[in-house]
């Protein structure tokens, strides 16, 4: 949330939870019965018990059948409104459940969860977050966290929960306070931090507090923390490094500590064990706010953030070692320090000259080779930035198409809380988002939580040869160009990836749609498509977010020699095939 945390634009203050039910609509259009399903935990251990819920009676005759990677499992009939499933004894998987009927004479898609078996988070990060800790019912939190459980939310970030940042919990370990000023001078209540905690546990979700590396505020020096730790604009130590806020509504500016001094890091992981002990956080979610330019320590000398930030991670993990930790990088600013520590994902926040949608998945691609093929990338893209100015609605178009893309490339979205995110000051919920969209973000994370292996799991990225067989379409290998379809390859030995990715309609090629005028592409029915295979060809199936609520569909096919020929249902937004070779 870098730099969001000095940022306080119109709105950004409520404290009010709103009917967070209301984010959870799995609407499909031309379907006569809508089945909304949801499962009682983010990810499962394997072997778990797995309980479904439905928001209805199944109908006479619906069948559930459990699959993973497009492959039928179990195929049983259900009655009543839940059921249970025992999760299968292979760790880091993801299946996609089908709820389903017969409708004269055709089969029709109910509704459709995905269940994500592993038993490390890390593995496929899902990241959501928290943003207003005021006097919350237990009712309320519930309703947040049951929608951030819908959408398989696997780590929740607290944002802006804290007293202050060189002393993060008010009052005492044996005493903390009820309810204390945060930077922003907005109430925050202890009972709510526990309760959000609490319940986060219970879907097995791992709770991260938020915390600059390297902030103090005014009141630092009463509290223990020592000159010799600042950060310097001089040799001399003569000007502390500091950001800067207007007062009010903020109640201090910022000075920032040296990262990698020893002292500094003694006291803050000290501060860090209160937190601990009173909220049972799972881990600590690291800021910084970007290249501060030339900085000193008190010695001197000049001091290599980047580095600093390693030292930081480091000295986090040997202090605590059980605890999880991710750290932003601002614009990239120390990612590879970042990932040759022990995070547990790589978390981009992403700012100009990261605009286009090819950047997107270059900062993917980057992480992927940081992090050793082994931290997968979670992106802070903050959507709609400027109508997020004033009260208004998302513009689902442009979500749409930026989750593809990232999604398609392997990484996740952070976008998801209370609200979606607009803005980096986490707080601001200006922006709604509209019903099509609430249907859309849940297909989406099914998605990408069902094909986690296929998304998420490895592979090498590839351009496959892929042609129009009917001129319903215009394709091109990655990067996008507009008026096309932009191909994306994936070559994961017995499987062949192909990605369509529909920029037919854009009108612009630059992610955040910041003014919300990204064009809705219009559907392209049974487009028949060319490709060139490597091997024989044993079967092709598809899956879209956009079509049947992300459930996989058999694509017949012909094949002579090397050349294959297959017809898709449709393309909206996205569609992944998959060849699978004998």
């Amino acid at each position: 949330m870098a730099l969001g945390l000095f940022t306080l634009t119109s709105g950004c203050a409520k404290e009010k939870i709103k009917d967070n039910t209301s984010l959870v609509n799995t609407g499909n259009a031309g379907t006569a019965i809508s089945i909304n399903v949801s499962v009682d935990k983010a990810a499962y251990h394997p072997g778990d018990m797995v309980t479904f819920t439905a928001d209805q009676a199944m109908p006479a005759s619906a069948k559930v059948r459990y699959k993973q990677a497009g492959t039928v499992l179990r195929d049983v009939a259900v009655s009543g409104n839940s059921w249970t499933w025992t999760a299968p004894s292979t760790d880091f998987t993801g299946y996609m459940v089908e709820i389903y009927g017969t409708t004269g004479g055709k089969e029709v898609i109910y509704g459709t969860v995905a269940v994500d078996v592993s038993s490390d988070p890390a593995r496929f990060p899902r990241n959501g977050f928290l943003s207003a800790f005021g006097a919350l019912s237990s009712a309320q939190i519930s309703a947040v966290m049951t929608a951030l459980n819908r959408y398989h939310i696997n780590y929740v970030q607290f944002q802006d929960w804290e007293y202050e940042h060189h002393n993060p919990l008010a009052g005492t370990v044996a005493n903390p306070d009820a309810i204390w000023k945060d930077i922003a001078n907005r109430d925050n209540y202890l009972a709510t931090v526990k309760g959000y905690n609490d319940v986060a546990h219970s879907y097995n979700m791992k709770t991260l507090h938020y915390n600059l590396a390297y902030g103090a505020l005014s009141d630092a020096a009463a509290a223990g923390v020592k000159d010799e730790w600042y950060l310097y604009n001089d040799a001399n130590h003569t000007v502390k490094n500091e950001f800067t806020l207007p007062m009010p509504p903020f109640k201090s500016n910022i000075t920032f500590t040296d990262p990698s001094n020893t002292g500094w890091q003694q006291y803050i992981a000290a501060k860090t064990d209160d937190v601990y002990t009173v909220f049972g956080f799972d881990g600590y979610q690291i800021d910084q706010v970007g290249d501060r330019g030339t900085v000193y320590n008190y010695s001197g000398s000049v001091v290599n953030l980047p580095t600093a930030f390693g030292s930081f991670i480091n000295a986090m993990k040997t202090h605590a070692p059980q605890k999880r930790l991710v750290m932003n990088a601002v614009t990239q600013f120390g990612q590879p320090q970042i990932a040759a520590a022990p995070v547990d994902f790589l978390y981009s926040e992403v700012w100009a000259p990261y605009d286009g949608f090819t950047d997107l998945a270059s900062i993917i691609q980057s992480n992927d080779q940081l992090g050793g093929g082994s931290k997968r990338s979670v992106l802070a893209a903050y959507m709609d930035y400027n109508l997020a100015e004033k009260p208004g609605y998302f513009s689902t178009p442009g979500v749409l198409l930026t989750d593809a893309v990232i999604f398609a490339f392997g990484g996740a979205h952070l976008e998801l809380g209370e609200h979606m995110l607009g803005k980096e000051y986490f707080p601001n919920a200006n922006l709604a988002m509209p019903d099509d969209l609430k249907a859309a973000m849940v297909s989406y994370y099914d998605f990408l939580t069902a094909y986690e292996n296929l998304l998420r799991d490895g592979g090498t990225l590839n351009a496959p040869a892929v042609s129009s067989g009917d001129n319903k379409m215009k394709l091109n290998n990655w990067p996008p160009q507009q008026g096309q379809v932009s191909v994306l390859g994936k070559d994961l030995g017995n499987k062949q990836i192909i990605h369509l990715l529909n920029f037919t309609n854009a009108n612009s090629l630059l992610w955040r749609d910041a003014n919300g005028t990204q064009v809705k592409p219009a559907t392209i029915v049974n487009p028949s498509l060319n490709f060139t295979a490597s091997k024989t060809v044993k079967r092709i199936w598809m899956a879209s977010p956009d079509l049947n609520y992300g459930a996989s569909t058999d694509v017949p096919f012909t094949q002579s020699g090397a050349a294959v020929t297959f017809t898709l249902p449709s393309l909206q937004y996205w569609d992944m095939v998959v060849v699978e070779y004998q």
